[in-house]
């Protein structure tokens, strides 16, 4: 950091803001965030901070667990469901699908959306997901 800087420190050791997460707390959000995949939202509140610290200490964790190999070894992101097949068989991996629906309340006449999310047979709205796992 001295010879980033050219120089010394700008302010004394110990000064600034504190963490409102402290480091095992960090990285107990990225790793709920990666695995549970639950939303930065419902993470805040379980952790009694804003969901912008949720965000900020998932983005300064995540790059940790690459460098120490918790990523897939190609490095990129699979966005799509085809990225996760070619992943899938380039690594000799089995995957499992399940695909399922979640009943969610109706938007008010009227309402943008109301339309959305219309399932076939049943009527009902809902959200549609498939996931993809290995054994």
């Amino acid at each position: 950091m001295h010879e980033r800087r050219h120089g010394e420190r700008l302010r004394a050791a110990g000064a600034g803001r504190r963490h409102r997460l402290v480091f095992v707390d960090r990285v107990l959000v990225a790793l709920a965030h990666m695995r549970l995949d639950l939303t930065h939202a419902a993470l805040a509140e379980l952790f009694d901070v804003d969901r912008c610290t949720v965000t900020k200490a998932i983005g300064q964790i995540r790059p940790l667990l690459a460098a120490r190999g918790f990523a897939n070894p190609t490095g990129f992101r699979l966005r799509t469901l085809a990225d996760v097949f070619a992943y899938a068989q380039a690594e000799g991996v089995c995957l499992r699908l399940d695909g399922t629906e979640i009943q969610v309340r109706r938007p008010a006449a009227h309402r943008p959306g109301r339309r959305r999310f219309v399932s076939g047979k049943p009527r009902q709205n809902t959200h549609k997901c498939t996931v993809a796992s290995d054994s």
